[in-house]
Order: structure tokens, then sequence, then C-alpha cells
């Protein structure tokens, strides 16, 4: 009497072409892609940053003061101009991403991408214009 076979599943290799982990330095695109991604950080950390100011700012006086003694540090001006940096990138990157995300169409054509970055520029200059004003005017 002949055994029967037994049924094994055959799970075929993938063929997986190795990448490097320094992938994203071959090409120009894709570092400013990376460092896009990354610079989400900094706007994270900006953003505890203002909360920590708020928080200052409620206890009074002395613990503002005390705020702003801590951001003269030098390691916190570093990490600030990096930061600046890196959101300025953030800033720019996802202004000229924009006529990409959004696909306005009038009368059945696209609207050229100029028509969607340029509002957003103008209105980035126009509310740094103003809080460049308000600060200067009370200093």
């Amino acid at each position: 009497m002949k055994k029967a076979p037994t049924y094994t599943e055959y799970h075929p290799k993938w063929h997986r072409t190795r990448v490097s982990t320094y992938w994203w330095l071959r090409r120009w695109s894709y570092l400013i892609f990376i460092l896009r991604e990354i610079s989400s950080v900094f706007v994270a950390y900006f953003v505890g940053l203002t909360l920590l100011l708020i928080d200052a700012l409620r206890r009074g006086p002395g613990a503002y003061a005390e705020f702003q003694d801590w951001l003269k540090s030098p390691v916190l001006v570093t990490v600030n101009v990096l930061g600046l940096v890196f959101v300025l990138l953030h800033t720019v990157t996802w202004f000229n991403l924009a006529p990409r995300a959004m696909a306005f169409r009038v009368r059945g054509e696209r609207v050229p991408d100029l028509w969607i970055t340029a509002p957003n520029y103008g209105a980035w200059l126009v509310i740094s214009l103003l809080v460049a004003w308000i600060i200067l005017r009370t200093s």
C-alpha cells in the first residue's frame, strides 16, 4: 500500500533588492523629502515651547522672567535657530506642494500652480509684517 503524499505549502522567497539606509542621500528631491519629514519634529517643538511660554505668563511676571532667562541659554538659542531653519523649510515645501494637493478647476481647466502658491506666500508675508510691526512698535 502506497502512502499518500503529504501536502506542504510552498512559499516562494520574495526577491527584494537591498536598499541602503541612506537611500535618501542619492537625490536632492529625496533629501528634501526626508528633511521635510524631520522638520515636523521642530514644528512640534515650537508648539511645546509656546505652551511653556503661555504657562510662564499664567504664573506671573517672575515665572516669565525666569522663562526668558532660560531661553537665553546658548543651547536653546542654537536649537531655536536650527528649529527656525527647519520650520521655514517645512513652510516653503508645504506651500510648493499645495498646488499638487489641491487640484482646483475652473471651467474644466486646472488652475495654474501660481494661483494657489502665490496667495499662501502673500498671506505669509502680510502676517509676518503684521507681527514684526506689533513687536517693533511695543519695544
